[in-house]
């Protein structure tokens, strides 16, 4: 008797699988490709070189959240009919993988789609800043770049290398060279700038580099200049190195600097223990914010 109950257990369970797989709709796939960063609508702002790493997407349906996907991706839908469907671009905030995050500077992608059994929809998602949004960038293009050196003897040079140079980079990029004896290097933007406070900023970086570099926000009053250590910028292996970009929040630091009337981002390196070079490369710097 104990027998039979098990094996009647069994094919209850088999059963019960069985009508599952059988009832449950064949899926649509949505096919979401990279994203595309477009120029500003307002030719009056602009908005710098178009480079981003929206490496992820929150996914929406029906103003259901579906999930968070790294793009490419391919999505199972088990649904059917007219459906709005709305993709805002995330970035791994402060360079973290485990933290995405909404970038909220730019637009959500939205379309409406029809969902048929078997269909595969593929959606080229496209976003653009928002109208107002504000800059200050830092690009290395005009003749008298907008970065200060501190006390280091080291330079920080206007270079244009072929070897790794990318359209991205438009004629120039900045460059710090470190070695045995010159082996440190600190510097801020020399514009003032007034941030709000309570509110989002973000610095973004394109950056290729062989030596760490830690980025911070240096806040001015009337008693004097307090750093602000941030983000630091890992070096990458010299036969692996390739641009990257970063985008590192600042809105904690901006608000907790309640006496600082205007702000720089200041950027400081020493030359990684045991090399006996470094070599820094950073372009297309920009603090956004509303």
């Amino acid at each position: 008797m104990k027998i039979f109950r098990i094996l009647l257990a069994v094919a209850s369970i088999t059963f019960a699988l069985s009508s599952c797989t059988k009832n449950n709709p064949d899926p649509v796939w949505l096919e979401i490709s990279e994203w595309e960063l477009s120029d500003s609508s307002d030719p009056l702002n602009p908005v710098g070189e178009l480079t981003h790493n929206f490496s992820d997407a929150w996914v929406y349906v029906d103003n259901e959240l579906i999930g968070v996907f790294e793009l490419p991706c391919k999505i199972p839908l088990i649904q059917e009919g007219a459906k709005d469907v709305k993709i805002y671009p995330a970035v791994w905030n402060n360079g973290i993988s485990a933290t995405k995050k909404i970038y909220p500077f730019v637009e959500v992608y939205e379309t409406s789609i029809e969902l048929n059994k078997n269909q595969v929809i593929t959606l080229n998602p496209t976003t653009r800043y928002k109208d107002g949004v504000q800059f200050w960038i830092e690009d290395f293009e005009t003749n008298v770049f907008q970065i200060g050196n501190g006390s280091s003897a080291v330079q920080i040079q206007k270079v244009n290398d072929p070897i790794i140079l990318q359209s991205f980079n438009g004629d120039f990029f900045g460059r710090i060279s470190l070695n045995e004896t010159d082996n440190t290097w600190s510097g801020s933007t020399l514009g003032q700038l007034v941030l709000p406070k309570g509110q989002d900023i973000y610095l973004e970086i394109d950056y290729h580099t062989t030596n760490d570099l830690v980025t911070g926000v240096l806040g001015a009053s009337s008693n004097g200049i307090a750093t602000n250590p941030n983000i630091q910028l890992n070096q990458q292996a010299d036969s692996e190195v390739l641009w990257k970009k970063i985008y590192i929040e600042l809105r904690e630091i901006v608000s907790s600097s309640t006496e600082a009337e205007y702000f720089e981002i200041s950027f400081d390196a020493v030359l990684d223990e045991g090399d006996t070079h470094g070599e820094i490369n950073i372009d297309n710097i920009k603090v956004v914010h509303f």
